[in-house]
């Protein structure tokens, strides 16, 4: 089952108007897509993500609300032209989750999952060139070791780039597993292989660039009043989102809603225990 994470959060920040029209930017499976437009009467959502298989997914479930939903295909640098093709010059809300869906993480084929053996993929655009075998194959390991530790806070980033590199060659996420388990042996329940994946997926996905290329594009396509809402799930990208909404405050152009991140109620964390890390901030634009 899909649970869009913090839905009443969400839903509570963007502050929604039955004919206003909303930016879901990582629409996924539909989740928030469909909590949205099912509040709307006049009103529209622009479903976007790069992961055209998660998006076909969305229009599948949003099958109810379709009236109201319009779906596009694209990254962060793209959202401007999102909204374009919907006819409208600026929208009332922006949503990011920059969270990776359920059904990348459990489709052993797509690469994301320690859980099931597939091929070391990570792709969440499958159209594009770079895949994570490419990275763990051919980067150096100075390169290996320095993603390792700068895109996933990995301490024992040397060894595990030293033992990836004599592995070689790896095309399966078993295979990167095993060889991650060989250089740091297991501690409690986490896999030791847990951030070199992690990794590997933000290097993969160039989500350093996406983030950025989202603060420089979303704020522009909001309305005076418009609410940008975005929900992290990592120290690294809930800094970016802070430091970002509080230079658009400087700036004078919004008005942070959360001085301290929202969090996920304990009821939420029970139904859908992957949510516990979920943390969500909002900025109201001038």
């Amino acid at each position: 089952m899909h649970y869009p994470v913090m839905r009443d959060e969400v839903l509570q920040y963007l502050d929604l108007r039955p004919d206003g029209c909303y930016l879901d930017c990582t629409a996924g499976m539909g989740g928030h897509t469909l909590a949205i437009a099912s509040q709307l009467r006049e009103g529209m959502v622009i479903a976007n993500d790069r992961d055209a298989q998660s998006l076909e997914m969305a229009r599948a479930n949003c099958a109810g609300v379709s009236d109201r939903v319009r779906f596009h295909h694209g990254d962060f640098p793209s959202l401007a032209e999102a909204v374009r093709a919907a006819g409208v010059p600026q929208v009332d809300g922006v949503l990011a989750d920059f969270g990776v869906s359920r059904y990348q993480l459990t489709s052993a084929e797509r690469g994301f999952s320690l859980q099931a053996d597939g091929p070391l993929d990570m792709r969440m655009n499958t159209a594009q060139n770079q895949t994570a075998a490419d990275i763990v194959n051919f980067w150096d390991e100075r390169e290996l070791a320095n993603l390792l530790y700068q895109e996933a806070e990995e301490y024992d980033s040397r060894r595990i780039a030293r033992e990836i590199v004599r592995s070689r060659p790896i095309h399966t996420t078993l295979q990167l597993t095993k060889a991650v388990e060989r250089a740091v042996p297991r501690r409690g329940r986490l896999s030791p292989a847990t951030k070199t994946f992690l990794a590997l997926r933000r290097a993969t996905n160039e989500e350093n660039l996406q983030l950025r290329a989202f603060f420089d594009v979303a704020p522009d396509l909001l309305k005076s009043g418009g609410r940008l809402v975005v929900i992290s799930f990592m120290s690294l990208e809930d800094r970016v989102a802070k430091q970002r909404l509080r230079e658009l405050e400087k700036q004078g152009r919004g008005r942070v809603l959360t001085r301290h991140v929202v969090k996920p109620s304990e009821a939420e964390v029970r139904q859908n225990p992957p949510s516990r890390s979920a943390v969500l901030r909002a900025m109201e634009m001038n």
